[in-house]
């Protein structure tokens, strides 16, 4: 791990080896553009501290820039290897005990990747939530708009977020997805990509914040509830709880989206646009922001009313041939055909005598 890190991070050799020998000559220019280099691939760019007066302790802020990039495609590559690790000492080793068929192991792998990553994210939203108080006061949406200044958790929370989502476009690939999955993957990944970069870029990140936790919660219990569904068919109890939490989680959606956007937003003293202070408070944008959730919670709804279709459908159409299978049927009971000289149950011969009358006649 050690070895790990001073090779990301060369301005740790430089350190240590300053400080065990001090006759270590200084380091030079190359290695020190080469480590200003990786720093900008590994750390959080664009910090702003802020002093509020001379007796508390300075604040430490963070902005958004194009240097972003470069972080985001070091931890891309950072995701693409924690998915191949999941993937390798957990998913496949259920897999082979499940003896799953290749639609529904398609379909386990990716509830599993996903399982894993809602986990992650709706533990450490809840936390930032809990942390900076965004929850208790719903005006603290869009109170002092614009918000340039991220706290490291809130920045970081976003660098992983757009990063682990353009992962997921290499993936297709690496996972081999079956070519009828790939439209269905690529809407709902080209959906967070916009939505995540969207609230990051327009400073819009406690509004996304607070609406990625409960949507993340949602997911989360929906592929649960799949991978459950795989490992044993009767376990279905899962998806009547996701149904009832999903339309919540949509109206809840929509509610703070309203409130933020046609009533919070224009309220406030800052209105404009400017590029420079990173004010985007004008009626286009807002508009064009709320018709984009919108549209989104709308396809979603369509999505889902048309899931539980097809699944009452199947229900019902299972239910019918369970009916049919076990309903009394009419049998028709034929006679068996009597043998000759037989009339219940006694046998008696051809001539009508009976035995001891032929007896008689032979002596």
């Amino acid at each position: 791990m050690l070895t790990s890190f001073h090779f990301l991070c060369p301005t740790a050799d430089i350190s240590r080896d300053l400080f065990i020998n001090p006759n270590t000559p200084p380091p030079t220019e190359v290695t020190m553009v080469t480590a200003k280099f990786a720093i900008m691939f590994i750390t959080v760019q664009y910090n702003v501290t802020e002093v509020l007066d001379e007796k508390s302790e300075p604040l430490n802020f963070y902005q958004y820039g194009p240097k972003d990039v470069a972080t985001v495609f070091f931890y891309l590559l950072i995701a693409v290897i924690l998915h191949a690790l999941i993937q390798e000492y957990i998913l496949d080793k259920i897999n082979r005990r499940l003896h799953l068929s290749k639609t529904k192991h398609s379909k386990f792998n990716e509830s599993g990747q996903l399982a894993a990553f809602y986990l992650f994210s709706f533990v450490w939203g809840c936390s930032i939530l809990t942390a900076e108080d965004f929850a208790k006061n719903p005006t603290f949406l869009w109170e002092g708009y614009p918000h340039t200044r991220m706290v490291f958790q809130v920045k970081f929370f976003y660098i992983c977020q757009i990063a682990y989502w353009l992962h997921a476009l290499p993936e297709l690939y690496f996972q081999k997805v079956r070519k009828e999955d790939i439209p269905r993957q690529l809407y709902y990944i080209c959906l967070y990509i916009v939505h995540i970069t969207g609230a990051y870029v327009l400073n819009l990140h406690r509004l996304g914040l607070v609406l990625l936790v409960p949507h993340y919660l949602v997911e989360l219990l929906f592929h649960a509830s799949r991978l459950f569904y795989f490992s044993d068919e009767n376990k279905q109890k899962g998806f009547t709880l996701w149904a009832l939490l999903f339309v919540i989680a949509r109206l809840l959606t929509l509610t703070l989206s309203v409130l933020t956007f046609g009533f919070g937003l224009p309220r406030t003293e800052n209105l404009g646009f400017s590029l420079a202070d990173g004010n985007f408070n004008v009626l286009t944008v807002r508009m064009t922001c709320l018709a984009a959730i919108c549209l989104t919670q709308a396809w979603m709804m369509w999505k889902f009313i048309n899931f539980q279709l097809k699944k009452w459908r199947e229900h019902s159409q299972s239910q019918a041939s369970k009916k049919k299978t076990f309903s009394p049927k009419s049998k028709l009971h034929k006679r068996e055909p009597t043998r000759v000289g037989a009339a219940n149950g006694v046998v008696k011969s051809e001539d009508k005598t009976s035995p001891r009358a032929r007896k008689a006649k032979a002596s």
